[in-house]
């Protein structure tokens, strides 16, 4: 994999692979524009395949954006070694095992659509009748769920005669007896993935009177990106702020304005720095999405709603009416990424930013996204402050990778304390043999009184007993008998059940399954080289174990897993010292809807109100004691 995976990336992989063995067929991946969502389906697929043979992926995108070439483009990117396809690809050579296939809904169901004529349509269904008659199991993934729910897009479902649909979208629709897994917006922004907030008409008069509606926000927009740009340059950043400046359908007249308005700033399409997106026209998109590139607005419709990644995205200027409230959502997604997934620390950079005279949307958004979507306000220091100064430690933000040799320290650490276990180093000669076989088992009978079981054989349980109701069997399933399953091993038919355990125990501590493997076979195996040995285990018998014991050693440790800390000291050459003064000016945002709005006269700056978000219920009450302790001259 070439891609490190934050925590709640490989949570969110883990709780998959668990509802994957579960009994309901639909499952809803709620995950906000910016969470990876890709990459987590992408390494998930990964995952699965190595320990589920026979099985397909069928990947299905919305019709506009091509979709399904960029998720496929990253799933080879993410994941070495993928099998991935595109409806024309399935076209030639049909399915099979272990294909990653993205295909786009339109292609099928879309009437008049020379993509895939009827002939062909019906080649599709025999290519899938013969997989399923090869014993391939298909599995779903429907992408942006919310907009492919029609009864076309149910019947294409029905081909695969699937058990297993996972629905993903940022706002996604109920649906009935499904698993959700949601991924909470509030994690995503901890991980610096997206923008912190999203202001609104920023430093909008209370009453405006506006002639050129264009002109007035494209202005706003203008200044804005000019400001994003300056501190960009001054931090050593090369990032090239981008406006989309979003308008509505067959509204050509007003195209044509905005590319007039543009041209009169010196922002033409033959410069290079106005693109354009439309169905019938497309300009300057070749490199768009790269932070440095030369476009600094780009005229929208519809299209660029859906899937489409442009981190340096920062403005958004709306002049289109009639939205549903959840393609709103997904176009404020467009601008709500970090160009480096990384915060700035400085609420300019961190912010992203919607102009717009449509108080409905204004007002819809505000309603969706709650505290994510606020008023603001540029306000100054107060001149008395202006020569405050503090001496400021640094370190990098951005998380580094964790290193498997610290893995491994930290589970021995564990077993040795919560255990009180003995290593010994591998076989060197006869004599240390002896003595290391000795405490190999003195370590397998302490193990063993702690729950661990040691047996060549595959043991299981099932349940035994009589209940009358659905409502009795759930609350007297612990009083029925257990009933013990002994089987032999055989490494064939028992091998994907141990690569998925293995696989399941590295995702839980940030590791692949190579990784995790050779940790496994370094503490147990007899065969391995490694100088803190704490069973001498032949190959069978590893498989024995982890098996036998796969729920008690992903406890184990993941829970050891809290030794880790220790590393995370922060190196001294890391960390830098820097000079620390208050701001002359901040974007101050506020809850312009609260009732109060309190100034607050003792805080640094000029204007700050009691209504500031986003803040938590603490943080709230802490300003207010500040403001009205005696003993406090002014905060900050």
């Amino acid at each position: 994999m070439d891609i490190t995976l934050l925590q709640f990336q490989y949570d969110a992989i883990c709780r998959l692979l668990e509802e994957m063995e579960g009994g309901r067929r639909d499952i809803v991946l709620k995950s906000c524009t910016g969470s990876g969502k890709t990459i987590i389906l992408t390494h998930f697929m990964y995952e699965y395949f190595k320990t589920h043979s026979k099985t397909v992926f069928v990947w299905l995108t919305p019709g506009k954006g091509d979709l399904e070439e960029q998720s496929k483009e990253k799933m080879d990117k993410y994941v070495r070694w993928s099998q991935t396809k595109l409806l024309s690809d399935v076209m030639t050579s049909g399915f099979s095992e272990n294909d990653a296939c993205f295909i786009n809904w339109e292609k099928l169901t879309k009437k008049g659509n020379n993509a895939l004529k009827d002939s062909e349509r019906t080649n599709f269904r025999e290519y899938i009748e013969k997989a399923q008659n090869e014993g391939l199991s298909f599995k779903i993934i429907v992408d942006e769920s919310h907009q492919n729910d029609t009864i076309k897009s149910s019947d294409i479902l029905s081909y695969f005669n699937s058990d297993k649909i996972i629905r993903t979208s940022a706002t996604p629709k109920e649906y009935k007896d499904a698993t959700v897994i949601e991924i909470k917006e509030e994690i995503v922004i901890s991980q610096e993935l997206i923008k912190k907030v999203l202001i609104i008409n920023e430093d909008f008069a209370k009453n405006i009177h506006v002639k050129d509606q264009i002109s007035y926000l494209l202005d706003k927009a203008l200044a804005k990106q000019a400001d994003i740009y300056s501190k960009m340059q001054s931090i050593g950043k090369d990032i090239n702020p981008l406006i989309i400046v979003q308008i509505p359908n067959k509204n050509e007249d007003l195209q044509n304005d905005i590319v007039q308005y543009f041209e009169s700033k010196g922002i033409t399409f033959d410069n290079q720095r106005l693109a354009i997106w439309l169905s019938k026209q497309k300009e300057n998109l070749e490199n768009i999405v790269d932070n440095s590139a030369a476009s600094i607005a780009l005229i929208i419709k519809q299209a660029v709603a859906t899937g489409w990644d442009c981190p340096r995205a920062y403005i958004l200027v709306k002049l289109r009416d009639n939205m549903d409230e959840t393609f709103e959502i997904q176009t404020i997604g467009r601008i709500r990424r970090m160009p480096e997934a990384q915060h700035y620390e400085t609420s300019l950079l961190d912010s992203c930013y919607l102009f717009t005279l449509d108080t409905k949307f204004t007002e819809s958004v505000k309603t969706s996204l709650g505290k994510g979507a606020l008023d603001a306000a540029t306000i100054s220091l107060k001149p008395e402050h202006k020569k405050f100064t503090l001496k400021s430690q640094q370190r990098k933000s951005l998380p580094e990778p964790i290193d498997s040799r610290h893995v491994l320290s930290a589970i021995e650490d564990y077993f040795q304390k919560k255990y009180s276990i003995n290593f010994f180093p591998h076989r060197i000669d006869i004599t240390a043999s002896s003595s290391n076989e000795k405490l190999a088992l003195q370590n397998q009978k302490i193990l063993n009184a702690s729950g661990y079981v040691f047996t060549k054989d595959i043991k299981t349980y099932t349940k035994q007993g009589e209940v009358n109701t659905l409502e009795n069997a759930k609350n007297k399933f612990a009083e029925l008998d257990n009933i013990n399953i002994v089987t032999p091993l055989n490494t064939h038919k028992h091998g994907r059940q141990f690569h998925h355990h293995i696989a399941e125990i590295g995702l839980k501590v940030h590791l692949d399954y190579d990784q995790i493997l050779t940790i496994i076979r370094k503490l147990f195996d007899t065969k391995s080289n490694h100088n803190n040995k704490i069973l001498t285990l032949e190959l069978r018998e590893v498989y024995s174990f982890v098996l036998n014991n796969a729920e008690k050693l992903k406890h184990d440790i993941r829970s050891s897993m809290s030794s880790e800390l220790k590393f995370a000291a922060v190196k001294p050459d890391k960390i830098r010292t820097v000079d620390f003064t208050f701001p002359q000016t901040i974007l101050f945002t506020y809850d312009g809807t609260n009732k109060t709005q309190e100034i607050y006269t003792k805080n640094v700056y000029a204007n700050y109100r009691s209504s500031a978000e986003p803040r938590s219920t603490p943080e709230k009450e802490f300003e207010e004691f500040l403001e009205k302790a005696i003993s406090v001259i002014w905060f900050y």
